[in-house]
């Protein structure tokens, strides 16, 4: 079962790198990975001060409209709220999904999960629109991470209903055994925006899903 909430119903799932480029890179290339076509957008900004935070959100909100994509905050209830985002995705220290409900709405809400199914379950009862597990694979951007696993996915998809995203240091060679394990989104960060083709990079990544 897909939740309605989300648009489409598997695909490609891009999450900012706002860390290694800086603000004009980081436009140019979600602009390129916006065109080339995803399924889900989500801003991950880790570092700037609240309001470049919100000028950048704004920003990207703004070419996720144009390409008629989600757009997804990490972490940030206030800076979803603020700016009538189409999503928020939380973190283990984020606020839990009641809070965040009461506060944004019936927005799309994701949570990560790591590598604990029971944490999962739990989101789901608590109104979680799709869960995140992972990682999966060495991953760049966070190298000390929780592995996670294909039995993890396969037990997953046998107990929830919702959408399954997998991530951490996904690519185009590893991917399509975690689609084959009947994963619905696949979240790419590195293999995105370090890429020196971004174009091939999210075609490559979305023929997968072929």
């Amino acid at each position: 079962m897909t939740n309605k909430a989300i648009p489409a119903s598997s695909g490609l799932y891009a999450i900012t790198d706002c860390k290694n480029l800086t603000n004009d890179e980081l436009i140019k290339k979600s602009d390129t990975i916006l065109n080339a076509g995803v399924a889900l957008f989500q801003y991950r900004n880790k570092e700037a001060n609240q309001q470049k935070k919100k000028e950048l959100a704004k920003e990207l909100q703004l070419l996720c409209q144009q390409y008629k994509t989600p757009f997804i905050v990490n972490d940030d209830v206030a800076l979803a709220k603020g700016i009538a985002a189409d999503g928020i995705h939380l973190g283990q220290d984020d606020k839990d999904i009641k809070n965040a409900r009461e506060t944004l709405g019936s927005i799309i809400v994701g949570v990560s999960c790591y590598n604990d199914l029971n944490r999962a379950i739990v989101a789901e009862k608590d109104g979680a629109d799709y869960v995140a597990f992972g990682t999966f694979f060495p991953s760049l951007t966070k190298p000390d991470a929780n592995k996670a696993t294909i039995e993890l996915l396969l037990k997953a998809k046998s107990t929830l209903t919702i959408p399954i995203v997998a991530i951490g240091g996904i690519t185009p060679e590893n991917g399509k055994q975690l689609i084959n394990a009947n994963v619905d989104f696949l979240a790419i960060i590195s293999g995105l925006y370090s890429a020196t083709d971004t174009a091939s990079a999210t075609k490559a990544y979305k023929h997968l899903f072929k």
